[in-house]
């Protein structure tokens, strides 16, 4: 057995202390972030987690105080922050990029989640070189 790795008694201990709830929960927000790019339906992602729709909402909302449609938008507008503050990409592109369709829906889904729209989150969360690039060039 490598170093760090658990024996395989430890990891079925481990998921023993689980209850069917949080091994769901844990298995949404896998499938929700391995899948944010993509349109959110509820009922596909059940089927693809071979549970009922119903049972997967009130466990995970139980769990983690989000609705999994919630969450969703959560996984993207993490993304799109890092976007933001990194690159030079147009706010529409970052939110195409992201998996919204249409660049208002963006910008009202980043607002109500950040609080502040996505241009203001940009001009606030620029790395300091990118400012000092920004100020060298406009000194140029």
């Amino acid at each position: 057995m490598k170093q760090g790795q658990m024996s395989p008694e430890t990891v079925s201990e481990t998921v023993k202390k689980k209850t069917g709830g949080e091994i769901l929960t844990q298995a949404v927000s896998d499938y929700i972030e391995a899948h944010s790019r993509e349109k959110f339906s509820l009922q596909k992602m059940a089927d693809d987690l071979y549970v009922n729709g119903c049972y997967l909402l009130r466990a995970f909302k139980k769990h983690t105080g989000y609705t999994p449609l919630a969450y969703h938008n959560h996984v993207r507008c993490m993304e799109a922050k890092d976007l933001l503050a990194h690159t030079d990409k147009g706010i529409s592109e970052i939110g195409e990029i992201v998996g919204f369709v249409s660049s208002a829906h963006f910008s009202h889904v980043f607002k109500k989640s950040e609080g502040c729209t996505p241009s203001d989150y940009r001009m606030n969360h620029r790395t300091y070189w990118e400012k000092k690039e920004n100020c060298e060039e406009d000194v140029s």
